[in-house]
């Protein structure tokens, strides 16, 4: 590992003011569940790292009359305790399906979001678009993207809570690079499908900072999310969806069903969600929007079988978020 700076402050302002304007200069560390592996191989080589930890503002977990507001660095486990967050069964399912006591406990909501992702090329050091996209077309492709992959970025967003909380149509708070800029974004809008080597897989600039994520009151729209696993464990899923349900009189008003682990960024599924609009929740019409999901996936040379996977995720978070057999294990 690269000898490097270490910072602690304690306010917000002081995060931004630590942070370089050059690209790679500065990392952020919080539980370091991703951070320290990716400096141990080297793939990220910062000259100063900055622990955002000891900043109280960015703990915590509250709500008021429209959102329910959670901390960056508050912990899964902080997340899983929480009565605010009940009314979120799909944050819930998906953060427990990490199923790893250790990540749980010290890894945290922010670090979660912004993880890197997962793509053995990159974390072997052929970076984020391996070869502008060549070595993964030509290669093992197993686990890589099934949409939005025409250009040379094919890995797979990572995070295993961003799908839900896209469906949720939550935002997240970002500061920097300036002490006194502040914007609030969508969170779709947070993530990036990168075009060259200059971009990363999210908007964030070198000095900025994801400090808080607010999530709309589900004010009774039913939620889930579905994950196709190789097994029980920590490993990531092969596939996952989320679906939110705004269902009045027993028809369905309004949908977002997110799908993720299969596309650079977390995949809004827009034709899914019209087939629901307008009808009942049951077998026949959760499968009909798990097949208008997947109609246009473009697979690669050896992940076909994710689209399959996908259909089933999307069928099942549809009858999960609706209270309904799945039909699976």
């Amino acid at each position: 590992m690269k000898a490097f700076e270490y910072a602690a402050p304690r306010r917000e302002e002081e995060v931004v003011d630590l942070l370089s304007t050059a690209t790679g200069r500065s990392e952020l560390i919080a539980g370091g569940t991703d951070l320290i592996g990716l400096m141990k191989k080297m793939v990220i080589t910062p000259d100063r790292v900055v622990n955002i930890k000891e900043v109280s503002s960015l703990r915590g977990i509250s709500a008021d009359s429209q959102y329910v507001r959670i901390g960056a660095t508050t912990t899964l486990d902080d997340v899983l305790d929480s009565s605010e967050i009940n009314q979120f069964p799909s944050i819930q399912q998906a953060t427990r399906g990490i199923n790893s006591p250790q990540l749980q406990a010290q890894g945290t909501f922010g670090g979660e979001l912004c993880q890197r992702p997962r793509c053995w090329y990159f974390r072997n050091g052929h970076g984020l678009l391996a070869g502008q996209g060549r070595m993964v077309a030509e290669g093992d492709n197993r686990f890589h993207a099934i949409f939005g992959n025409a250009g040379p970025a094919k890995f797979v967003c990572p995070s295993r809570l961003a799908p839900a909380l896209i469906a949720l149509e939550s935002r997240v708070r970002i500061i920097g690079p300036g002490p006194q800029d502040e914007s609030m974004i969508p969170l779709e809008l947070f993530y990036r499908t990168p075009r060259d080597s200059h971009q990363h897989e999210n908007i964030l600039l070198p000095n900025q900072l994801l400090t808080h994520v607010e999530i709309p009151l589900a004010n009774g729209a039913a939620n889930a999310t579905y994950e196709v696993r190789h097994g029980v464990g920590p490993d990531y899923p092969l596939v996952a969806a989320a679906a939110v349900l705004w269902i009045d009189g027993g028809i369905v008003r309004r949908a977002r069903i997110v799908l993720g682990q299969v596309a650079p960024t977390p995949w809004i599924a827009e034709e899914a969600a019209s087939v629901l609009v307008g009808q009942s929740i049951n077998h026949n019409t959760a499968e009909a929007a798990a097949r208008a999901a997947v109609a246009k996936a473009t697979p690669m040379s050896n992940n076909r079988y994710k689209v399959q996977l996908a259909r089933v995720a999307v069928e099942r978070s549809i009858l999960l978020a609706a209270g309904l057999e799945t039909g699976g294990f």
